[in-house]
């Protein structure tokens, strides 16, 4: 069985894919609670900074610094750069990624700045992912800015 809150973060994904996005999906979450959750929109808003993580904080809103300091970070993806530098810039102390299979983000700076990783190897996220980029290489690789 799931975890309650990496299953929101997969249902969050299914969520993006249902739109026209890309299936990645991320919640926040503090003191056992979702203060923020949200998938990958970048092809449904047209901006480039909508990753999953990214729409997981924006839809937190502005919380205090002691907020994020006690924040563990749900996604169904490794996290990007970009993703990576916000949780490290609010100081968020875990995040429990899905997968890292299909693409591995910055797992080792994190990591080196101290936040504490638990990769899951979800079956489920992996051929999600798999079946994504198979079907529409060109919007992955436009993600990854490859």
């Amino acid at each position: 069985m799931r975890d309650p809150f990496m299953q929101a973060a997969v249902d969050e994904a299914y969520q993006g894919l249902s739109e026209g996005g890309i299936p990645i999906g991320s919640v926040l979450v503090h003191e056992g609670k979702i203060i923020g959750r949200g998938h990958n929109m970048r092809m449904q808003s047209g901006n480039p900074l909508l990753h999953g993580e990214m729409s997981a904080f924006q839809d937190a809103g502005r919380q205090p610094a002691s907020v994020y300091r006690g924040c563990v970070l749900y996604t169904t993806l490794s996290p990007c750069p970009m993703c990576s530098g916000t949780a490290l810039l609010y100081k968020i102390p875990r995040i429990v990624i899905a997968e890292n299979v299909t693409f591995l983000g910055a797992e080792d700076w994190l990591r080196h700045c101290g936040v504490e990783l638990q990769v899951l190897k979800d079956q489920e996220c992996i051929q999600l992912m798999q079946d994504f980029i198979a079907a529409h290489p060109v919007l992955w690789n436009e993600d990854i800015a490859e």
